[in-house]
């Protein structure tokens, strides 16, 4: 086609397919119910004529605005949080790299939405209702958080990322918590350590909970009764903190950390304490993230696969839109020990 000529249209197409006008709409806009043999020849004559389908016009036919909003909500900001807010934690960056993984060649895009305030969330809300957005990709922790409740009572197709904190009738993808406390225990065992300590992550979090009892329940069938425990945020001055204070009235030689960044804070406060790692004290971090290989020494820690739970995160969320999957369902990737010289 010569750069003069108008761009092919659906009448275009449907002449060279010998099919309806409607058939090609049908098709373009991905509805189910047309023959294969026709849905063939459309496609074939979509390729044969260069159409590109109007985004815009397709979206007022499906009402769908072929974008999703990836949005992170921490309602309760800190001045202990990471410099930047969520956005500085490496384990974020992973997230968005699995979604894009799903979305990006499905033409869908993600769009970044940072919710941290009443005003935040009811312009989210507002924008969902004006079909801005076809769903939601949601990542909260904070057990006060009402936006969960409130898209699920909207109605609008919306998947976690972990379990909620709140009993909520809303799909999820998480990892087994439980299970990687269980395989940091065994490694700190194996390894010889008489006497652990563990940092948890925050105990109004499901991921805190459930590592702290994965990891106390297992050193109890392995003959230690109390496991002294100090609580952390899942930031790196957080796993200081909580480290500076297990040192203070703790004997341990094992260390296990319910976060890769709070681990890192902790090999930095075990050093300036004199103690070595993973000579005095071995250390087990959880995530797999960016952090565990900028510790020295490199970290071993749980891994959970976040790029792959992200993906499955989008893989859900169009299911959802698309009117499949209807069904509150949930997904939980397995935990895998990675070990490296911090043990």
């Amino acid at each position: 086609m010569s750069t003069d000529q108008a761009p092919p249209t659906l009448e275009h197409v449907a002449k060279v397919a010998g099919v309806s006008r409607a058939t090609v709409s049908r098709v373009v806009n991905g509805i189910r119910n047309v023959d294969p043999e026709l849905r063939e020849a459309v496609e074939k004559a979509i390729e044969q004529t260069g159409y590109v389908p109007n985004r815009a016009a397709r979206s007022l036919v499906t009402r769908r605005a072929g974008a999703v909003a990836l949005v992170v909500s921490e309602p309760s900001k800190h001045e202990d949080a990471f410099p930047g807010g969520v956005f500085a934690d490496p384990f974020f960056g992973r997230v968005v790299s699995g979604v894009l993984r799903v979305l990006g060649p499905l033409d869908v895009s993600p769009v970044l939405m940072l919710v941290d305030s009443e005003k935040a969330r009811a312009q989210l809300m507002n924008r969902l209702k004006q079909d801005r957005f076809d769903g939601v990709l949601l990542i909260s922790i904070d057990p006060r958080d009402p936006l969960p409740g409130q898209l699920t009572e909207a109605g609008v197709p919306t998947v976690m990322f972990a379990r909620p904190v709140r009993p909520t009738p809303i799909s999820y993808v998480d990892v087994a918590h439980e299970d990687g406390a269980r395989l940091a225990a065994e490694h700190l065992v194996a390894r010889g350590c008489r006497q652990v300590a563990t940092v948890s992550g925050p105990m109004d979090t499901p991921a805190g909970q459930d590592r702290l009892a994965g990891f106390r329940s297992t050193m109890a069938r392995h003959g230690q009764a109390f496991v002294p425990s100090a609580e952390g945020d899942f930031t790196q001055v957080g796993g200081e903190r909580a480290t500076e204070a297990l040192l203070a009235k703790e004997q341990f030689d094992g260390l296990f950390v319910a976060n890769d960044l709070m681990a890192m804070g902790a090999i930095d406060v075990l050093r300036r304490h004199g103690k070595r790692v993973p000579e005095d004290v071995s250390v087990v971090g959880f995530d797999d993230s960016g952090a565990a290989l900028g510790c020295r020494p490199q970290l071993t820690t749980i891994r959970q696969p976040v790029e792959d739970m992200a993906a499955e995160m989008a893989r859900l969320v169009l299911e959802h839109i698309g009117g499949e999957g209807q069904r509150v369902t949930s997904v939980i990737f397995e935990p895998v020990l990675v070990v490296r010289a911090s043990s």
